[in-house]
């Protein structure tokens, strides 16, 4: 029999649910079991507990056939549970480390008692840490155990059921439960702590609690809050049923006079028609359970009073802080909002359903995973129009002549975007490119992640510098889809970027033709001989060092070595191509044709099609290439410097798409010998495309097409676009 179980409840929770586990599996202590609860959650959750669990055998997952809300998932594993003391924690916050032996440690100092309460501390996105303002209470409780009645300050805590631990037997003997809907800490924390004949503290944080930029299922707009008075109804029937506690109702009618007042005042919990109705079923219940002879006074004395005496007194401290917010600050915010691009039509013109706007690379043409969503909708759906933003007349003439465009700040441009159902990037627009309310925002990004990105850059300085990381959240704000090439994706962007877009599984629309085995006329254009082996080598910037430009090897050296009937190609980093990197040899070196630099390359789909073998360090553009299924080698002669600067997702070298070389040396040989396409190299670059290709299958863009801006299903089996070759490998199911 462990001494703890711990019930981790999952719904919607995949982008912190292994830092959620690694926090209980990782402690120090480890006598404990681990109940997860699959709330018939969207996402990936289950099948991440079903990971953990075939990793360690401490772990038992229930997956629920239908959801069933918080509170009954937290049953369903209350069920299972055989610990001597009860842990509920949910899927998105963390134990601290040494939390278990400390909580362990001070049970046997007490005695084994009914409850232990214990502090926590709320964790921010941008890396913040704040601790519980009441802390005070766990230090004040004295070494020894005490009940309620005898310590009342321990109900000024927040009333939430995983600051604390449970002893399984009390919890039975009491048949204590949680109830449906929301609030349904309420019911239980207040029971059990009022029961409880021996209580402990300790005065240690145990818990991170997570603050998530957008905010708890609480935070939404919702009747759901309405269940806040059936949950005080079932807080006075437990008290009705047990007449030794009736002395705690003055207290808990003044609390929940208070805790509902709270909702009613935040401005994002209620709709507005509804607000009135809940001021009123709040007085009416307040009325209803107000103790014989109990004093009203201070805010709960509004309740006694009219909703319209509620506003009033409402309105009236708002203009007294109006008052005293300075004007200056009025203009700007009046300002930013005259200044989005939508405010220059008539505010009730609905958006052109047929109207998709689209960019890349920021404004720089028809690139990337827009142009292939603009060509798939071109022969899809000819009646969507399609309109590209570039930055100037320069990147206009290079457009086909039959792709309509405009610049960029232009009045048209935002005339443009403010009629357009729909909008398609694969970097933020600026925040004077507002999207306008009813519009759809599909955000393709720029390849699979391995570096740190977004949120996750706040403790990596020399990464983040020039990097307006709460900007740039509130820019990823806008975002309504965020498509992903694998599982892998979905969970690095949800977490990077805590907003509330959906993870659309399409694959990368921009590596259609690499799955379907198109044909590029890069050899071709630049006279490469059709027997020669072309190597690509794509290194990509580094952070810690200014310029972000590193030469990680002599690319002449490299050619010399590769030998006869071998080309060469080089790529840089785009925001490297117009820096110093080329100036230091790579123009020379081309010009005398050693190597072919194809950092300008428009289409980087050609430059992959053209090698039969690729050699980068970290450079995501190995993801992309995997899915033709060739050679890759990586070169990390530095990985721990770069993952130290940059921060990344995964160590690559564990689970790299090839051969790995650390140095130089280990490079040549590896072409040398052949190795760089032996059966090794084979197996590890199957078993990478696996994981981080899963959702390629050649029909992304249609699927964008399709599915998000027609809002039709895919249609079964496989599919070719008109023009398109076969398929280069079977089609997976569609998404």
């Amino acid at each position: 029999m462990p001494r703890f179980s711990v019930i981790v409840p999952c719904h919607r929770v995949q982008a912190y649910l292994p830092e959620c586990l690694d926090s209980v599996l990782g402690q120090s202590y480890r006598d404990v079991e681990v109940i997860a609860v699959d709330d018939r959650s969207p996402d990936d959750c289950g099948a991440i507990l079903d990971e953990y669990a075939a990793r360690d055998a401490r772990v038992r997952v229930l997956h629920l056939p239908e959801n069933v809300g918080l509170g009954r998932a937290r049953n369903a594993g209350l069920a299972h549970a055989r610990g001597d003391y009860l842990l509920f924690l949910d899927g998105d916050d963390t134990l601290t480390p040494g939390a278990l032996r400390a909580v362990a440690d001070r049970l046997a100092e007490t005695g084994d008692p009914d409850v232990l309460v214990y502090d926590y501390a709320r964790t921010y996105w941008w890396g913040g840490t704040r601790r519980n303002a009441l802390a005070g209470v766990l230090a004040q409780a004295g070494p020894d155990t005490f009940t309620a009645a005898g310590y009342p300050r321990i109900l000024d805590l927040l009333m939430v059921v995983w600051n604390k631990v449970y002893r399984r037997e009390f919890v039975a003997a009491e048949g204590f439960e949680f109830p449906p809907g929301y609030y349904e800490d309420t019911p239980w924390t207040f029971p059990v702590l009022l029961s409880a004949r021996r209580i402990a503290a300790l005065d240690r944080i145990c818990l991170h609690y997570r603050q998530r930029r957008q905010g708890s299922i609480l935070s939404t707009t919702s009747r759901r809050h309405f269940d806040v008075h059936e949950q005080y109804e079932r807080v006075f029937a437990f008290l009705d049923a047990r007449p030794r506690l009736a002395h705690w109702r003055p207290y808990l009618h003044r609390k929940m006079g208070e805790h509902c007042l709270d909702i009613l005042a935040k401005p994002d919990r209620l709709p507005p028609a509804d607000r009135a109705e809940f001021f009123r079923r709040t007085a009416e219940l307040y009325a209803r359970l107000k103790p014989r002879g109990a004093r009203v006074d201070g805010e709960v004395a509004v309740l006694e009073g009219t909703w319209t005496g509620y506003r009033l007194r409402r309105q009236a401290a708002r203009a007294g802080r109006g008052a005293a917010r300075p004007a200056k600050a009025a203009r700007q915010g009046g300002g930013g909002r005259a200044r989005t691009g939508w405010a220059l039509l008539p505010a009730r013109r609905s958006p052109d359903p047929h109207l998709v706007v689209y960019s890349a690379s920021a404004h720089r043409g028809l690139l990337g995973d827009p142009a292939a969503v603009y060509h798939a909708a071109r022969r899809i759906a000819p009646h969507l129009r399609g309109v590209w933003v570039v930055r100037d007349a320069e990147t206009a003439a290079l457009l086909p002549p039959d792709v309509e465009h405009v610049l960029a700040g232009s009045r048209r441009c935002a005339q443009v975007m403010a009629r357009a159902a729909f909008l398609v990037s694969d970097v933020d627009w600026p925040a004077t490119s507002a999207k306008r309310p009813g519009s759809v925002y599909i955000h393709t990004h720029q390849g699979t992640p391995l570096k740190f990105l977004g949120a996750d850059l706040r403790d990596k300085p020399g990464a983040r510098l020039g990097v307006d990381v709460p900007r740039l959240l509130r820019r990823a704000d806008r975002w309504d889809h965020s498509l992903v090439a694998s599982r892998h994706s979905e969970l690095v962007y949800e977490r990077a970027y805590p907003c509330r877009f959906a993870s659309a599984r399409t694959g990368s629309p921009r590596n259609d033709v690499l799955v379907n085995g198109g044909a590029g006329d890069f050899r071709r254009r630049h006279g490469i001989p059709d027997d020669h082996t072309v190597v690509l080598y794509a290194p990509t910037r580094r952070d810690y060092r200014r310029g972000g430009h590193v030469d990680r090897i002599d690319v002449a050296r490299f050619a010399a070595d590769l030998g006869e009937g071998h080309t060469l190609v080089v790529r840089l980093h785009p925001s490297l191509a117009a820096g110093p990197a080329r100036g230091m040899g790579l123009t020379e070196l081309a010009r005398r044709g050693v190597v072919l630099d194809a950092t300008d390359e428009p289409h980087l789909p050609d430059v992959l099609l053209a090698a039969d073998a690729l050699v980068t360090d970290y450079s995501s553009v190995m993801f992309d290439y995997a899915n033709l299924d060739r050679p890759i080698a990586l070169l990390a002669d530095d990985w721990p410097a770069f993952r130290a600067s940059r921060g990344a997702y995964v160590d690559i070298t564990a689970e790299p798409p090839g051969h790995v070389a650390y140095s130089y040396r280990e490079l040549a040989r590896l072409f040398a010998s052949g190795r760089w396409r032996d059966e090794e190299s084979a197996r590890l670059r199957a078993a990478f495309r696996s994981r981080y290709c899963e959702f390629e299958d050649g029909r992304a863009a249609e699927r964008v097409v399709r599915t998000l801006l027609l809002g039709e299903p895919m249609p079964a089996g496989p599919v070719r676009l008109p023009g398109q070759p076969t398929a280069g490998r079977e089609a997976q199911a569609s998404a």
